[in-house]
Formats: structure tokens, sequence, C-alpha cells
């Protein structure tokens, strides 16, 4: 998502309601209610291509839990087909673009109750705006989907996860955004959020991507892992983990970090920068962006994640579950502690060869059950590289990586050798080839890298 700085000069409520604009006609209306859906049927295994089958699924131990989960839907009778565009836009009338996406001009109305600040955000979905709740007087941030019917349906199924999420945290505790409520608009479905702080991936810019303190990675990384614990509780798979999906609270970064550990590491810090970090309050950080979500029983499609964060298992073909998540989990927080990517690659052979150079071989078993697509990148059981390489560039790439504990160990060096080794002890785990293998959201909270951590914040 890109970001963009353009505000909107003004007052925020310097233009009162238009006294003929009633929010009602707009469509707006409060998140949908949950209500208690019966269990669908189960997808066939010829629909649920690239699933692992229930033998792995049955070794992967996430769902130890059998308790019932709230799947809340829609408000009964609504269909996104039946949207009716207002009689009475508020001025000026612009149509979508050609692509459908929603055109305003800083400080247009959205309807009587929201007025346009800033464009925040943008992505193949449509565009996101600050604006301003003139009822409710605080700053809100509005997803506004394209006007297009795949676009409008794709924001219907992100409802219903939103909502499902909502059901099953009513006080919000769980780190996972909560739309405030949903209303149609011009044919564009709009979603209410909380204007949330930076992004991680915004905090790694603008220190010029320098590394984070090894004590604010516990941190994020604590939280981060008990919102990916909740998620799989309720049988949810996010499936896009990276810093650009992980939102601190806005209130919470305007307090400077003060705690002693976070002092020391930056007066040791030998580094010429002007880092200004800060630390985020009790609640902290928000997973965001759930349009990619996937409930375990529904269908799976064949290719999921942004690329430097996809786990192998998806690139392979071999079919995807809940541990592709913590392989996400793993990339971000070796990014959170180098300051840059892991795997900084845009292809599939050059991926699995810098996985090779950090991690080791990749497992003969899943070289021999990797898809068809996928065979022509190993020969004799093994990954056919460098000779495959696309260029000279490709190769330096990889040969520049180190193994895992060599590359974190060249960030971290302020780091005590217990902690040094409990990290890399957890990337490991995060980082296992076989899915299987690889450690759960609830078991890496017990992890020995987090027993500094206590209530969500450094001792």
């Amino acid at each position: 998502m890109s970001s963009k700085a353009a505000r909107f000069e003004g007052s925020p409520d310097s233009q009162p309601p238009s006294p003929d604009c009633d929010a009602s006609q707009w469509g707006a209306r409060p998140t949908p209610e949950p209500h208690a859906c019966p269990p669908g049927e189960r997808p066939s295994k010829k629909q649920r291509t690239g699933r692992s089958n229930d033998e792995n699924m049955g070794d992967q131990r996430l769902l130890r839990a059998n308790r019932e989960i709230s799947r809340p839907g829609l408000l009964a009778g609504t269909d996104p087909k039946s949207f009716m565009i207002p009689d009475r836009p508020s001025p000026p009338y612009r149509p979508p673009d050609e692509d459908g996406y929603y055109v305003c001009e800083l400080g247009d109305n959205l309807s009587s109750r929201y007025k346009v600040l800033a464009r925040i955000g943008e992505g193949s979905f449509g565009r996101v705006l600050e604006c301003w709740d003139r009822k409710k007087k605080k700053y809100v941030a509005i997803k506004v989907i394209r006007n297009i019917e795949k676009y409008r349906h794709a924001a219907m199924i992100e409802l219903e996860v939103l909502n499902t999420l909502q059901a099953n945290d009513p006080e919000g505790k769980r780190h996972c955004v909560a739309v405030n409520e949903w209303f149609n608009y011009r044919g564009h479905v709009c979603m209410v959020f909380e204007r949330l702080g930076p992004s991680l991936y915004d905090f790694l810019r603008k220190s010029n991507y320098h590394p984070f303190p090894l004590p604010l990675v516990q941190q994020f990384g604590r939280l981060l892992l008990e919102a990916v614990a909740y998620m799989h509780e309720i049988k949810l798979i996010h499936t896009d983990l990276k810093p650009e999906n992980i939102l601190l609270e806005r209130d919470g970064v305007e307090k400077v970090v003060s705690t002693p550990a976070l002092q020391e590491h930056l007066q040791q810090d030998r580094r010429d920068t002007k880092l200004s970090l800060k630390m985020p309050s009790s609640k902290g950080l928000f997973v965001i962006d759930f349009g990619s979500a996937t409930f375990e029983d529904q269908y799976h499609s064949g290719l999921v994640s942004t690329r430097h964060y996809r786990a192998p298992e998806v690139i392979l073909g071999l079919g995807w579950s809940y541990p592709c998540d913590m392989w996400s989990v793993g990339c971000i927080l070796v990014e959170l502690v180098t300051g840059e990517a892991l795997f900084q690659t845009h292809e599939n052979l050059e991926h699995m060869a810098m996985m090779e150079k950090v991690l080791g071989p990749i497992p003969e078993k899943m070289i021999r059950n990797c898809s068809k697509a996928m065979k022509k990148y190993f020969e004799h059981g093994q990954l056919f590289w460098p000779q495959g390489a696309s260029s000279r560039k490709s190769v330096r790439a990889v040969r520049k990586l180190s193994s895992l504990k060599d590359y974190v160990a060249n960030y971290v060096e302020n780091a005590g050798r217990h902690q040094l080794q409990s990290l890399v002890d957890l990337l490991h785990r995060l980082l296992q080839y076989e899915p299987s293998h690889r450690i759960t959201a609830r078991e890496a909270l017990g992890h020995a890298f987090f027993e500094s951590v206590s209530n969500g914040r450094p001792a």
C-alpha cells in the first residue's frame, strides 16, 4: 500500500453538514450484528485445490480447542447486488474513473457525515481516505472499494471475516482491526475504521531501514503472535501478513521510548542516525487487511501471500494452511531485526535459492511432491541453481546471503549470547520448510525469546 501525504487545509469541522442531507439516505448502517450461521457443507477435495491432505493437516496440531466459533454474516436480506446509488449525491458529483476508483477532492463530503481530509493509501481493492466523522467528532479511515462487481463481492466477504473477528473478541483485545460500520456510496462499498498510526514498514522506511532495538522486536513480535494465535483459534488464516499490514495505535506512538532497555540500546548504537523510536501503548499493534483471509473450511486459492513473505509450500504448490502465516511471521521478525526483507526477490528459482542459502536444502519429500509447474526448477532431486539463474545479478544476490544465525548476528550487535541464541532458535522454528514441523503461534508465545516481555512491554 502506497502512502501519500496530502492533507486538506482547514478545520475538519469547518463546513457544517448540509441540512438536506441525512446519513441514513446513503445506506449508512452499523456493523452487521452477528447471527448464528448453520455450518456449511465442507468443500470436496476436488474443490479444495491446493490444500494439504487431512492426514498432514492433523499433524500440524494447530487447533487444540474444540470451542464453538461464531461465524456471523451480513444482515439478513442484505444483497450487494440490490444496493441503490443515492439520488442526492454530495456535490460535486464525480463518476468513478475508468478503473472503478472513487474520485474525490480533499474537502469533499463522503455522505453528509464524513469529510475527506487526505488520501492515505491505495491498492488493487480501492483507496483509503482519512476523514472527519462529524457525528462522533473524530478522525477515521475509510476504505472505499472500487465500483466493480468482483471487488464489491470481495468486500462483502471481507466484512464477514471482520464481523467474525469482532464477534469472538467483543472487547477488541486480540489486536485485529475492527470495522466501526459500513455503507454504500455511489456503488462503492465503504468500510469505516479507527484511524490508526503508522505501519511497521512506515517505521522502517522513515528510519532509513534502521533495525529495531531487540526489546521492540520482542514486544511487536509478541503482540503479532497474539493476533495470529487468535485468528487461528477461530479457524482463520490471514495469508498476507507483512509489515505494511501491521499498524500501531495512533495515540500510542505519541509516547517517546523511555524504558531503560531501549535507552541503553540507543546509546550503544554506533550508527549515525536520527532514528526516533516511540513506544506504543498497551494495545499497541493491530493486524489489518483481511481481504485475502480464508477460513480453514473454505476454498483455498493456489497462490497467496506477498512474495517476500511467501512460504515454501505455497511456492511449490503443495497446498497451505495455518503454517503459512507462521512463515510470514518469521520473515517479519527478521526484517525488524535487520531492517531489510530476508528474501528480496521476485522469481521462484531465486527465492528458493535464497531459502537454501539461509536455511539449508529443501527437503526431498517436498521436491518430490511439488506441482508439475515447479518440477522445472529441479534436476535429480536438487534445485537447478546456479545453472538456471536468470542473471549474474541474481547469483550475486543469493551469494551475499549467509546462514540464518550468521545473518542475524551481523545486525544484533548489543544482544547477550542467550538473547541471540533464543532469537535464532525462534526464527529457525518459524522458518521450518515442512509446514507440519513449523511452530504454532500459541507455542511461539511460550518461547524463551519472549521471557523478558511482561504484559506486552519490554522488561
